[in-house]
């Protein structure tokens, strides 16, 4: 093959098609994806474990109205049952609370199978875990399966009471949000960059 077409077909994107050629199985670019997806999941797998076993050792040594004070009165920990969301609300619809994790554990699996920013896939397998450990308190804690009470126990003056899954939702909700006010896709593109 001629050289100026061999170098024209060899590039990210190809004038005639008007799109980039996607990564070939095996590619430099499908390697560095796989190694994302690995840091997705596997971060989320950290955090459930984390939350579950601050959430047993909540439950072994916070029984019985017991607190412990962390600095004053701004940061204690104390255990609360909570069948509702964030604040408590909805406390009588905890099996839509249930559907509503489940359906969002997927949505994020599914966008976080094509991530190609690692920025992205710190954020994705934050939220990824936290809401998978929710969704694990829901099917099988009490009272029932599928209407189970999240355990909640570092108290925010009053303010609220969350856990550990909590910190790591807000935690990569933010990182997602500064990377979409940066314009980076979870493709790891600016959308400015590909109209320049």
């Amino acid at each position: 093959m001629c050289g100026p077409v061999r170098r024209q077909l060899d590039g990210q994107h190809h004038p005639g098609l008007g799109r980039e050629i996607p990564n070939q199985p095996g590619s430099p670019a499908e390697g560095e994806s796989r190694r994302l997806r690995v840091v997705v999941f596997g971060l989320a797998a950290l955090i459930l474990v984390l939350d579950q076993v601050t959430k047993l050792w909540a439950v072994s040594a916070l029984s019985r109205g017991r607190s412990i004070s962390v600095i004053g009165d701004l940061l204690e920990l104390r255990l609360l049952y909570n069948p509702g969301a964030a604040f408590s609300l909805g406390t009588g619809f905890t099996w839509v609370f249930t559907i509503i994790a489940g359906v969002f554990v997927v949505a994020i699996a599914v966008v976080a199978w094509r991530v190609r920013s690692p920025g992205w896939s710190i954020g994705l397998g934050l939220v990824l875990g936290g809401a998978s450990t929710h969704l694990l308190d829901r099917l099988f804690r009490a009272p029932a399966f599928g209407r189970g009470h999240v355990v909640d126990f570092i108290d925010y003056a009053g303010l609220f009471v969350g856990n550990v899954a909590d910190i790591a939702i807000v935690t990569g909700a933010v990182v997602l949000a500064v990377l979409n006010l940066q314009g980076i896709a979870v493709d790891g593109r600016r959308p400015s960059s590909e109209r320049t």
